[in-house]
């Protein structure tokens, strides 16, 4: 077969790989009170990971030995994720001196939470998502359970503050939020170490060719980890109606004249801690002492919980226009202080 029709399967199993990866994050953020549907993140994070790193394994072959590697090379690979970036790490990872690299280099090598994540979603990969039918058929040598482990690793990041917020209604859903942006950034670190050997040159000119998939993780260096929504590329996300009010010129006039409604513009470059919105400034507004709500670009969304009720609308996380895992909580307080 000609080195083009294996450069075209090579680049489809790269853009494979990633579109995996990103609807795995996306359904990891789509988990809340009412979605605990483990398994399609874990299938498809564990399938979009093992593709990567072996097309990663093919292309540093290439660089070596100036072909690709045969079938029964990529078959004694196995589906074990941690076996595969040992493999990468010992054979083909080049840091070039670069401090950014060696960065990589080091937290592949050497984060704890990045190899219990990897333990558990290569348990799945390789016989953990029959774990129900081992205890049907009473297999005497069942395979662990994926979700439970994943369970544990998330009891075991959540803050005190996000045990706080359970006991919070206006704050309660943002526990979900918190853990899987810390989950994220841990996966967005690993994919992005990957991908700058790819778009850099350290795994070889050819592997260059094959880098415009990835450019985007390359691209996410620590100032831009956590900030990205991947919901939106999962069906739940874009088919469900995002109840959300455009302003009107009334709108407008009521915030002005209404002694019981009390508003405030607060920008970015003003505020002094976390800012969760993507927008750069938005305005909170308490009704009548109790209803609070965030305008964003001319629509109007409930921070709390009353104001949801009330209005019938969305939350600013629930909408797309905040950061998962970047806390609402300040900003009801201040609507509430007005």
């Amino acid at each position: 077969m000609s080195i083009n029709f294996k450069n075209i399967a090579l680049l489809d199993e790269i853009e494979t790989a990633n579109r995996l990866i990103r609807l795995g994050f996306g359904e990891l953020q789509n988990i809340d009170y009412a979605n605990n549907f483990y398994f399609l993140p874990f299938q498809l994070l564990s399938q979009g990971f093992e593709r990567l790193m072996k097309s990663y394994i093919c292309l540093g072959y290439y660089n070596r030995q100036g072909d690709y590697p045969n079938l029964n090379y990529i078959k004694g690979l196995g589906h074990d994720l941690e076996a595969l970036i040992n493999k990468i790490l010992v054979d083909f990872f080049d840091d070039h001196g670069r401090y950014y690299l060696i960065g990589d280099r080091n937290f592949l090598e050497n984060d704890a939470e990045l190899k219990e994540l990897l333990y558990i979603l290569s348990e799945f990969g390789k016989m953990a998502r029959y774990h129900n039918f081992d205890i049907i058929t009473a297999n005497q040598k069942p395979s662990v359970n994926p979700r439970e482990l994943w369970e544990q690793f998330e009891h075991k990041i959540l803050s005190l503050n996000g045990f706080e917020k359970f006991n919070d209604r206006d704050l309660e859903n943002e526990v979900f939020g918190d853990i899987s942006r810390t989950i994220i950034i841990i996966f967005e670190k690993f994919v992005s170490g990957l991908a700058r050997q790819f778009n850099f040159g350290t795994l070889g000119d050819h592997a260059k060719q094959f880098s415009g998939h990835l450019f985007d993780f390359a691209m996410l260096y620590p100032d831009k980890l956590g900030q990205t929504d991947y919901r939106v590329n999962t069906t739940r996300f874009k088919e469900t109606p995002k109840k959300v009010h455009k302003r009107t010129a009334i709108d407008e006039l009521e915030r002005k004249l209404n002694p019981k409604f009390r508003s405030k513009l607060i920008k970015k470059n003003d505020f002094d801690g976390n800012w969760p919105f993507y927008a750069e400034e938005v305005i909170v507004e308490c009704r009548n002492k109790h209803w609070c709500v965030i305008t964003i670009e001319g629509y109007d969304y409930a921070l709390n919980g009353a104001a949801k009720g009330k209005y019938k609308l969305e939350s600013p996380h629930d909408a797309g226009m905040a950061m998962l895992g970047v806390s609402i909580g300040d900003f009801i307080s201040i609507a509430l202080a007005l």
